[in-house]
This record gives C-alpha cells, sequence and structure tokens, in this order.
C-alpha cells in the first residue's frame, strides 16, 4: 500500500473498504492504543509499558509484537546493548491526533464535573486546544456536514 508499512501480509480486515474498520483491526484495542500512548509519553521499554498499563506480560508481549509487525513501533537495542527497547515509527508518530482526540473526548465525557484527571499541555505548559476538524475554507467539518464518498 502506499505510504504505509502496516500491512504485509495484511490481517482478516472485518470490512476491507473501509479506513476506519482496518485502523480499529491494527490499534482497536485498549492495550494496544494505551502501549501507543504511553510510546509518545516516553516508555520504551518493556518494563516501563508494564509498569505504566498494568496490563499482563503475555498480553503485552502480543501487543509489542503485533505494533512492531504492523509498523507503529519499532524494536532497537537500547544504549547500553543490554535490552530492546520500543519506538515510535512515523505510523505510529501519526497516531497522535486520534489518541489527542480520543483524550479531548474523555476529558469532555468520561469524567464527573470538578472530577481530576490528567491534561495534554504544549512544550510552553499551556493546555492543548481542542482539535476540531475542519473543511477547506475553515469551516468546522461534523457528522451532519460530511459524508463518505467510495475511492476508486
Amino acid at each position: 500500500m502506499p505510504g504505509s508499512t502496516a500491512c504485509s501480509p495484511g490481517p482478516q480486515w472485518t470490512d476491507p473498504d473501509c479506513p476506519v474498520a482496518r485502523t480499529l483491526d491494527l490499534v482497536g484495542d485498549k492495550w494496544s492504543l494505551l502501549v501507543v500512548r504511553d510510546a509518545m509519553d516516553g516508555a520504551r521499554s518493556f518494563t516501563e509499558f508494564q509498569r505504566r498499563t498494568g496490563i499482563a506480560r503475555n498480553i503485552l508481549s502480543d501487543r509489542l509484537r503485533k505494533l512492531v509487525a504492523h509498523g507503529l513501533l519499532a524494536r532497537t537495542t537500547a544504549a547500553s546493548g543490554r535490552r530492546q527497547e520500543y519506538v515510535l515509527t512515523e505510523a505510529g508518530h501519526d497516531l497522535f491526533p486520534a489518541v489527542l482526540t480520543l483524550r479531548q473526548w474523555g476529558e469532555r465525557h468520561a469524567f464527573a464535573p470538578g472530577e481530576a484527571h490528567s491534561i495534554l499541555v504544549d512544550r510552553h505548559g499551556a493546555p492543548v486546544p481542542e482539535v476540531v476538524p475542519t473543511d477547506a475554507d475553515g469551516g468546522i467539518v461534523g457528522v451532519d456536514s460530511s459524508r463518505v464518498r467510495k475511492a476508486g
């Protein structure tokens, strides 16, 4: 696939023509996204991922293997030469807007008013502004102002 490292050989797609379904086939379970989230937050080692998520070792091994196989993480040797580390690939970095959007949805809908939660801040310490999809003219795009068009 042009521009992708995620599909050789490809999984059995839930809905082969739908980008949302294919993405969920690759990273749609909570553990995969939490591993990607933690990689974005600087986790690199198996131990760090396990400590941050609380995930069982066998499940973490499986998710790391799948994320590497689908091109979202790459395995590298740590500077010490004694262990393997996992780093985000370009495809992994490209998930940042999706993780950000999920985070912002959670901030609005998954906490009671006034309930404490983490906040993503930019390099200056200011909260990251809400992601709002816009069209070519800068207008807000939503469910009622967009549609799916089959390509090809």
